[in-house]
């Protein structure tokens, strides 16, 4: 049965970069289905997933915003008399910045765990669901287990999560303390510097919300490309998503063609090999085949 577990597993993080690909495969032609090959549906990110987890990020943002705000400009108006008359309000509001940046900082970094934690699990349920039901509506019924490969790759976006998620106060934080003391050197008014920090809240949101779409990708091709793996299959159809404004060309020219689940695609923008939702922003999917079967 071709649905087994594969013996010579392939570990999904140790893929050289640039590596160049074989003579002519630039230039190589969509390999045709055979009679008796199955191409599954796609399985693709889990908008729940997203959307809970940008919840969830906006949330601890809009609670650090709203007290940075506040905080700031109550230290802003007690310094207002003397702004760029000396150094004592700037030495104030830098002060007061700095017991904010490292409050909030802590406690993203208490939340990152348990966040990034839920996240991943998340994704891998929802991806693992949905491949099952596509081998379902195939017709093969299997039952998945947490292999070491899978647990490696769960840990992996547990890991890169966490990471993204301290670095959204780090950002953040550091762009308040420019407003404050710029606004303080040039002796600007509480308003123009409470807009500045309006709009520095806005950007902030927005990365979050591409942290939160973009990780959803990554973390359902990962998930998908391992079950694959370990069920034997090793090939997969590359699906442009054909959503955003400024697609990658490359991924409309690979769109409809044959790759090695193992290795992915060739790029040739990119100059490596990559896999559907690897790539920042890349909402491109799969669609599995199963050689064999009518």
């Amino acid at each position: 049965m071709l649905l087994t577990r594969s013996p010579n597993l392939n570990d999904v993080f140790q893929r050289p970069l640039g590596v160049r690909p074989p003579v002519g495969a630039a230039d190589a032609q969509p390999r045709p289905l055979v009679q008796g090959n199955a191409v599954l549906k796609s399985v693709r990110p889990n908008l729940g997933v997203e959307v809970e987890y940008r919840r969830r990020l906006d949330r601890l943002i809009r609670e650090m915003h709203d007290s940075i705000l506040y905080w700031v400009r109550a230290a802003y108006r007690a310094n207002e008399p003397r702004v760029a008359q000396d150094e004592t309000p700037a030495a104030a509001l830098a002060a007061v910045v700095g017991r904010l940046s490292r409050r909030w900082q802590d406690k993203f970094d208490e939340a990152a765990e348990g966040l990034a934690t839920y996240f991943s699990t998340a994704a891998e349920e929802r991806s693992s669901a949905t491949l099952r039901r596509v081998l379902r509506d195939g017709g093969w019924s299997v039952r998945f287990q947490m292999t070491r490969t899978m647990r490696d790759v769960l840990a992996a976006t547990v890991n890169q999560n966490v990471a993204l998620i301290k670095s959204i106060p780090q950002q953040y934080l550091s762009d308040v303390e420019g407003l404050v003391q710029r606004s303080v050197q040039s002796g600007r008014d509480l308003g123009k510097l409470t807009r500045d920090l309006e709009r520095r809240y806005a950007v902030t949101r927005r990365r979050a919300a591409l942290i939160a779409r973009d990780q959803n990708n990554k973390a359902t091709s990962a998930f998908n490309r391992v079950r694959q793996q370990d069920l034997g299959i090793t090939e997969a159809v590359w699906m442009h998503s054909h959503a955003g404004e400024e697609p990658r060309p490359s991924h409309v020219r690979m769109d409809g063609k044959r790759y090695r689940v193992d290795e992915g695609m060739w790029d040739e923008d990119e100059g490596e090999y990559v896999w559907p939702g690897q790539l920042i922003n890349c909402r491109c999917t799969s669609r599995p085949v199963v050689p064999g079967f009518a």
